[in-house]
């Protein structure tokens, strides 16, 4: 399957392995697609359970609308890709970045779609979330592409000129020619006290040095049952500066979930209670 129509947006879609999905890849936004996932942590995690993977409206593949950008449209187009795929079992969400922002508030509108969520790096909307984006969105000409080029450059480092310009083109496309950046600074904090009552056990991965490891350590404070992991030297850009470590972490935390799924009558494992920190 390639493409998939939901809430009248064609939406790109990928599938590894075989049988219903019951892991769903989530990736970042700007520069930013279903590959970045695709060429690191996913084809590994699909021998141990089958993986859906889809570009956000915008970006890779998919149709590039000229709204609805805000975490709420997110949501839905989710939802409703889940719905067009034939999704109807809770879901094991791995998101990057913005996509584990969008893990996080995909589970509080519908915790019952989803049996663990694995973060990394994950941003939280909060009450600073929407205007630390735009301020690097809002920036103008060579300072926009100098700051987009320095928050993505492992990623864009994996690439060739080619595919390195292309990217450039859709994050400008995006921030042009879309309402994003005003979507995502209108973006709604996250009801604490709701996020303290999320059921399902949580993986937060974060870079030692990134910018937004101060929301992990709040999110491990604030969620019930989640394990906090920081890599050492790392940034932001954990998933491209350590891929063996968290390709490892993912999947042995997809399997252990999985086969406890498959052993009925037992509890299934939280994961971790507690936060550990170098």
């Amino acid at each position: 399957m390639a493409e998939v129509i939901a809430r009248g947006l064609r939406f790109h879609v990928q599938r590894l392995g075989h049988g219903q999905p019951a892991v769903l890849f989530l990736h970042g936004v700007v520069m930013d697609n279903l590959s970045s996932w695709y060429f690191s942590v996913a084809p590994a995690v699909a021998e141990v359970a089958p993986v859906l993977l889809y570009d956000l409206r915008g970006h890779g593949r998919s149709e590039r609308p000229p709204d609805g950008y805000g975490v709420a449209d997110m949501v839905a187009d989710l939802e409703a890709v889940l719905d067009a795929v034939g999704v109807d079992r809770p879901l094991h969400i791995v998101g990057n970045s913005f996509g584990g922002l969008l893990a996080l508030a995909f589970a509080l509108a519908h915790p019952d779609r989803v049996a663990s969520l694995v973060l990394v790096d994950a941003h939280v909307s909060d009450e600073g979330f929407g205007q630390q984006m735009a301020a690097t969105l809002k920036l103008q000409g060579e300072a926009r592409l100098a700051a987009i080029a320095e928050h993505f450059s492992d990623w864009l480092g994996r690439h060739s000129e080619r595919k390195r310009n292309r990217l450039a083109s859709t994050a400008r496309a995006l921030v042009e020619g879309t309402s994003l950046v005003a979507d995502l600074q209108a973006s709604v904090p996250f009801d604490r006290a709701a996020l303290g009552s999320l059921p399902h056990p949580v993986l937060a991965i974060y870079g030692e040095h990134s910018d937004i490891r101060h929301r992990g350590e709040d999110l491990a404070a604030t969620l019930p049952r989640c394990e906090l992991r920081i890599l050492p030297g790392c940034s932001h850009s954990v998933l491209w500066e350590a891929t063996a470590e968290v390709r490892a972490a993912v999947v042995a935390w997809i399997r252990a979930r999985t086969e406890a799924e498959h052993q009925p009558g037992e509890d299934r494992p939280c994961g971790s209670c507690s936060s550990s920190r170098p």
